[in-house]
């Protein structure tokens, strides 16, 4: 057993000392928040700033998930979004990248500078309206998962990552009779849940955190997704809290708005410490070769 010197153990000492105090900087702002978000009007008022309420009441969240606003149903086209439009990115991504990793398919080479291209340059703002009007995907939540389907860079990721897999198992099970897609989906993929972790983050955040494309193509209160309703509720904070203040127990504006910023990042939090292990790992596999 290895015995650490004086100054070993004062170093490692140090180190810890560091981490806890980054650590409690990182935690700060989210518990902050939080607390704030649960803390009556009254007592933000009389302290400025509360670090351990009093009292606590849930009215700001009662309210932000009241029916009134509409939060219910966009946490639903939210999560529809979310988890349909980030299955779909992953399996296009996928029958995408496999063949463009083998080089002996067929033009190739014109394939991946066709996709490259669309990394520089794009379509333009209204050209992409109205294809999305034409194919009257308007008012529809798949005017949100189809036009961003497939992110040429996520490809690309995943394209490096196939290509270092063992060719010899691909020729392997062609010998057995395997078709591509049971190649892609039996063998390919079971090998490259780390890569398929972080691409299917990177689709999943984007996905629950866009709003520009809801409010280009949706104009129905109740096809709008989570980030765009608690934009309209911020943006009118101030009326909605005036609406819900008593001489009992008022609700301010900066517990409404805490409670938003709570309710759109909540989920995220709760999913990520699950796959983070994945995060770096699936992308330094996906960019580094040999």
């Amino acid at each position: 057993m290895l015995t650490m010197t004086p100054g070993e153990k004062i170093g490692g000492l140090f180190i810890y000392i560091v981490l806890i105090v980054l650590s409690v900087f990182c935690l700060f702002p989210l518990l902050y928040v939080t607390i704030m978000s649960l803390t009556p009007e009254a007592e933000i008022v009389r302290k400025g700033i509360v670090i351990i309420p009093d009292t606590i009441t849930l009215r700001a969240y009662r309210e932000m998930l009241g029916s009134s606003h509409g939060l219910g149903a966009a946490y639903q086209v939210t999560l529809f979004r979310t988890i349909v439009g980030t299955a779909l990115s992953l399996f296009f991504t996928a029958i995408t990248a496999y063949p463009l990793s083998r080089k002996y398919l067929p033009g190739r080479s014109a394939f991946l500078l066709y996709i490259v291209f669309t990394m520089l340059f794009s379509g333009g703002l209204i050209p992409t309206y109205l294809l999305v009007r034409y194919l009257g995907l308007l008012n529809t939540v798949w005017s949100l998962i189809v036009p961003g389907m497939l992110s040429a860079f996520n490809l690309v990721i995943m394209k490096g990552f196939f290509e270092q897999l063992p060719v010899e198992l691909e020729e392997s099970a062609r010998v057995d009779g395997s078709g591509d897609m049971t190649i892609l989906m039996k063998i390919i993929v079971p090998l490259s849940l780390p890569v398929m972790a972080t691409i299917g983050l990177f689709y999943a955040v984007w996905h629950w955190n866009s709003y520009f494309d809801a409010i280009m193509y949706i104009h129905k209160a109740d096809q709008l997704p989570l980030q765009v309703v608690l934009r309209n509720i911020l943006l009118n904070v101030q009326a909605i809290s005036n609406d819900l203040n008593n001489e009992d127990q008022p609700v301010g504006t900066l517990a409404l708005q805490m409670a938003a910023v709570v309710l759109s990042t909540l989920p995220i939090l709760i999913v990520y410490p699950f796959i983070q292990k994945h995060f770096t790992k699936g992308v330094l596999l996906g960019s580094i070769k040999g």
